[in-house]
């Protein structure tokens, strides 16, 4: 039986290519996202060991610990700290580190590097270990500065140039003084680091006279373990924390092997789709496979087979299929790995170097996926050949599925249609978090309901085409009865088409609609002209709100100041704003009372009221930082939303009992109203400041909306993965059908068909087959779109369901080119075939 199941495998090699593709695709996907994810791993994990090289043991502060009414202050890491820590026994020195954000411009202006990787940071006396200097010396004074050598390669900066830099706000102008090298993880990922001296730093990053950390080296001989049990007498234990190098570099792997699963996960669940596409034609071509061998497998039964060992032939054949496949999808996706690396660098994505990263785990995952997937797709074909009597295989009166198959699988997918129906109505009742898990069960659910009804859904859907199919005549006519002929394959080769685009359509309606709900907050929230703000994110200094309001043409402004508080015994962060201009820079709906801030009136979002009892006229007590209590009373309560939500109050009240105000964002109304003039007189106003940002509306919402336009682009094109192996399959199914059907393309041929209505034929069953698979992933995505869209609506009010109806149109005539391109082959295979030939074939 095993020279039997390779003489087959041999005999059929034109056949099994495309399911070799098919399955080799999927393998790739998987072994190359391995092979990705595992290389960029291994490089962050050791670029940030050796960034652990000059310290043995770091000392850090215990978290601020809140108690009662009363905000518990930070402890500090202090000069007194730094000193003890260096005295300690086995201690060869310690450093004082201090670090923040710094974002720096290039020659013409603009952001170098990500501004989350935009970092800033101390240099240590004359000479600091973990810097070295390549040229220059060390930075004295504020208006000195290091740059490390691999941004100053970049931006083509050298010692003594003058370059621009923000720390939260103002624009500082300092001088180079010298370029360093470093391992520091952000660097490598293609950040950027400046060094200040150590009091400058202190001063700009908020810190004076104490320390973010304290690095303290061992002497010769003296072990990280040893040094850390004397830093734990020596030193406060209610103030700091020591942690060793070591652990230090493991919770870093850690935590970048968590931050790297994230991706690998979403980039396996791509690979899995298009497994799960390839699952289908493998079936499919098992199952043509097995029916062309119908005789010969019945011929086999009745010298002595028995039917385990005509399954196992099949499978047989499926191992050496999936063994090749796994075997070069291996190799593709280790190109992959590569490609998708060199790509991250093309992007300006870059990671710190190593090698490719092949581990024993990828190698077994993509032999295992490979022969698993095509052996699995095989049993079923193999068993119910073998379960075929000998007799009734030779007659052929097998052919035809019974009346009670077919009652059996459309009652089984009935019930899972509704079911998964059902359950995802019953989901968008729920609440957002809750409903995500009952809503991807029914999706499965469902999914899986329709592809078993689909050969009962195909001949409706398929006789809709008939009108359009007359204008073709004979070849529309025969084109329409093939595609209706076996309604099994035809719906196991619609399907792969089906998942595909119904993923595509249903996140595409997810974005549109998503899009359309950030406009509306960002117009129904906000009536300020502008919102100025750090472009990481990180917090603006006061002086930023002071220029805005010197600027011409600005007629109010208001920072939103945030600060924590202690309320009815928990921490919560309220907001400071400028009471007389909030109300004319936002659109807030008011529930109850007023929309009125001063004093000790606030304003609390609806959500906020409720989950403290309170309504217009209630009064509360708040604790702030320097540990003074304040009443305050409820103005009037308002529907937040994602962008402005939560406690409000005047900040000449809130700012009084802060010892270092910061704002999250100011915004600005102006005379003039948002126009290009005046966005570039604002910007001009801060400095042209590299690290600030001025949106108007449009701004913000395109922002926000930029990050779904990416996520969606990235779906578009991991999903072209399971289109390619969907057209794979509709050409697959055309030419095994072409070959069963030889005989009767012959006839047709013989009774005076021409070869150009040959080839329309197959390609009209190409297209009409591809259009089936369309219309129901089209369908299908609409509604899990509609579905997903009611559960973000319970935490976005302003959501709004949006037909994207061109870019449907356009799927649809995806799927259309998609039938036209895969029937090429099929279809010129069948009009050259010999007439005569044909007829006298079985």
């Amino acid at each position: 039986m095993f020279r039997t199941a390779l003489r087959n495998v041999l005999a059929h090699k034109a056949r099994l290519l495309m399911t070799v593709l098919a399955v080799m695709l999927g393998v790739a996907f998987v072994s190359g996202t391995l092979v990705f994810t595992n290389t960029i791993s291994d490089a962050l994990q050791k670029s940030s060991a050796k960034g652990f090289g000059h310290v043995d043991v770091a000392v850090t502060t215990e978290g601020r610990q809140d108690t009662g009414d009363t905000l518990g202050k930070a402890p500090e890491l202090t000069r007194a700290l730094l000193d003890e820590a260096a005295k300690v026994p086995g201690a060869a020195d310690a450093i004082g580190v201090v670090t923040g954000f710094t974002a720096m411009a290039d020659k013409d202006g603009k952001l170098l590097g990500n501004g989350f990787q935009s970092q800033g940071g101390n240099y240590w006396g004359d000479k600091d270990p973990r810097y070295p200097l390549v040229r220059g010396t060390a930075p004295q004074g504020p208006d000195e500065i290091l740059v490390d050598s691999a941004t100053a390669k970049r931006a083509g900066y050298e010692v003594g140039d003058t370059v621009r830099l923000s720390i939260d706000g103002p624009v500082l102008t300092p001088k180079i003084t010298g370029i360093f090298t470093t391992d520091d993880g952000n660097v490598a990922a293609g950040g950027s680091l400046t060094l200040f001296d150590t009091a400058t730093a202190q001063r700009l990053f908020g810190k004076a006279g104490t320390y973010d950390q304290i690095d303290v080296t061992a002497k010769a001989g003296v072990s990280q373990t040893a040094l850390k049990a004397e830093l734990d007498k020596a030193l406060p234990e209610d103030v700091v924390e020591t942690t060793t190098a070591q652990e230090l570099a493991d919770d870093q792997a850690e935590m970048i092997a968590s931050s790297m699963s994230g991706l690998k996960q979403g980039l396996l669940v791509f690979a899995g789709i298009a497994l799960f596409v390839g699952t289908f034609i493998i079936a499919n071509t098992f199952t043509m496979l097995v029916a062309q061998r119908t005789k010969e497998l019945a011929l086999m039964r009745a010298v002595g087979a028995s039917r385990r060992q005509v399954t196992r032939s099949v499978l047989i054949e499926a191992f050496v299929v999936g063994a090749v496949a796994a075997v070069t999808g291996l190799i593709a996706g280790v190109g992959i790995g590569a490609g998708l690396r060199s790509l991250m660098g093309a992007l300006d994505a870059t990671v710190p170097d190593g090698p490719l990263v092949i581990s024993p785990g990828t190698i077994g995952a993509a032999l295992a996926v490979g022969i698993l997937v095509t052996m699995l797709a095989a049993w079923l074909p193999g068993r119910r050949a073998a379960k075929i009597p000998p007799v009734a295989a030779m007659s052929s009166v097998h052919a035809q599925a019974t009346v009670k198959s077919l009652v059996l699988r459309n009652t089984i997918g009935a019930l899972f249609s509704a079911a998964g129906v059902a359950v995802i109505l019953a989901a968008t009742t729920m609440d957002g978090s809750d409903g995500q898990a009952p809503m991807g069960l029914g999706a499965v659910l469902l999914i899986i309901g329709v592809f078993v009804l689909t050969p009962l859904l195909s001949r409706p859907l398929i006789a809709a085409a008939a009108p359009v199919l007359r204008i073709f005549g004979v070849s529309g006519k025969l084109a329409r009865q093939n595609s209706v002929r076996n309604p099994r394959r035809t719906a196991a080769t619609a399907s792969a088409l089906m998942i595909g685009l119904t993923l595509i359509t249903g996140m595409t309606v997810m974005a549109g609609s998503l899009q359309k709900s950030i406009d509306k907050m960002a117009s129904a929230a906000i009536r300020a002209d502008y919102v100025v703000s750090m472009a990481n994110g990180n917090f603006l200094s006061p002086d930023v709100d002071k220029k805005l309001q010197q600027t011409e043409g600005v007629t109010a402004t208001s920072p939103l100041r945030n600060a924590p508080a202690r309320i009815g015994g928990e921490t919560e962060y309220v907001t400071g704003v400028t009471g007389s201009a909030i109300g004319e820079l936002t659109d807030l709906k008011v529930d109850s009372g007023t929309f009125e801030v001063g004093g000790t009136d606030v304003v609390v979002d609806a959500e906020t009221a409720t989950s403290h009892g309170w309504k217009a006229g209630s009064t509360f007590g708040a604790s702030f930082e320097d540990g003074k209590k304040q009443q305050f009373t409820v103005a009037g309560v308002y529907e937040g939303n994602d962008m402005i939500r939560g406690i409000m109050l005047d900040n000449a009240t809130l700012t009084p009992h802060l010892s270092d105000p910061t704002d999250m964002r100011v915004m600005v109304k102006t005379s003039d109203g948002a126009s290009d003039a005046t966005k570039d007189r604002l910007e001009k106003a801060l400095g042209a400041n590299p690290g600030i940002k001025v949106q108007d509306r449009k701004d913000i919402s395109n922002e926000i909306a930029s990050m779904f336009t990416l996520m969606l682009n990235m779906l578009y094109g991991l999903l072209a993965m399971a289109v390619i192996v969907a057209v794979l399959g509709v050409i697959n199914t055309l030419a095994m059908s072409v070959f069963e059907r030889s005989q009767e393309i012959g006839m047709l041929r013989a009774i005076g068909l021409d070869r150009k209505g040959i080839k329309r034929m197959v390609r009209l069953e190409s297209l009409v087959i591809s259009l089936f698979g369309g219309v129901l992933g089209i369908g299908l995505g609409v509604f899990f779109g509609w579905a997903a869209g009611e559960l973000l609506a319970t935490k976005t009010p302003t959501y709004e369901l949006v037909l994207p109806w061109a870019r449907m149109a356009v799927f649809l005539l995806l799927a259309a080119t998609v039938g036209v391109l895969a029937a090429l082959w099929p279809a010129r295979r069948a009009a050259r075939l010999n007439m005569l030939t044909a007829i006298k074939s079985e």
